[in-house]
């Protein structure tokens, strides 16, 4: 599983004209999600990122109640190495990837995250403000 972690001042995610997730001071979370990962490695990655020390004081989202933006994103695992055209063959199937994308979800709600998303298999429009900047990568 690989996130794109960034501080915003605001994001949002828009499908079809719609705002369907939006936030305010706090992380968006660019999520991809490989062959290999399973439901311990989404909770491993949910805890990552609430206790991420990432946000003002080097605190995280957990001490601060900072909201979080998951989008799914599964252009992270595109490899590029040969060419120009990238090949997505180490992003999970849709099939695979959605549901370890509601446990990463889950699981940061169940922490008292408040989480907003975007839409799994639609074409979205992401806005945000990154502050600091502050981007990380993790992979798990």
């Amino acid at each position: 599983m690989r996130a794109v972690v960034q501080t915003v001042s605001r994001a949002s995610v828009t499908v079809d004209g719609e705002v369907v997730g939006e936030i305010a001071d706090g992380l968006l979370v660019l999520l991809g999600v490989t062959h290999s990962d399973t439901p311990q490695v989404a909770r491993t990655m949910a805890r990552k990122v609430h206790e991420l020390r990432i946000l003002d004081d080097e605190r995280s989202a957990a001490e601060t109640s900072a909201p979080i933006l998951v989008v799914s994103q599964f252009t992270l695992y595109g490899d590029a190495r040969k060419g120009r055209r990238p090949t997505w063959t180490a992003a999970a199937p849709a099939e695979l990837a959605e549901p370890l994308v509601a446990a990463v979800v889950e699981a940061l709600r169940e922490r008292g995250a408040k989480v907003e998303t975007g839409r799994f298999r639609t074409h979205m429009l992401v806005q945000s403000t990154n502050t600091g900047p502050r981007t990380i990568l993790l992979d798990l």
